[in-house]
């Protein structure tokens, strides 16, 4: 089984430190997962959000994004990926390590 780290994001700063995280886990072959909810909803609004495209798999609560007044398409989210927090679930239960932001 590879190994596999889940993320959490709920607040809308340390963007900076999900991306560093995420670079540092795929030089380890390290899989994440990341779930976005909350305010960390508005993060896929900033311009380097795009960085992580390609070095986790990314999910967001539409409940939360959508109360933010966010509009789709967000870069490296698909149209699946819009989710409910039954996914936060699954990223807890596949994921080894988790961590909350």
């Amino acid at each position: 089984m590879a190994k596999s780290l889940g993320l959490f994001v709920s607040s809308d700063k340390h963007l900076d430190k999900v991306i560093s995280l995420c670079r540092a886990a795929k030089q380890k072959d390290i899989e994440v997962s990341i779930f976005f909810t909350h305010k960390g909803t508005l993060l896929t609004q900033d311009p380097r959000f795009k960085e992580l495209q390609g070095l986790a798999k990314m999910a967001l609560c539409n409940v939360g994004f959508e109360s933010n007044n966010l509009k789709r398409p967000v870069v490296g989210i698909e149209e699946k990926d819009y989710a409910t927090q039954a996914r936060h679930g699954e990223l807890i239960e596949e994921s080894e390590r988790y961590l909350v932001f």
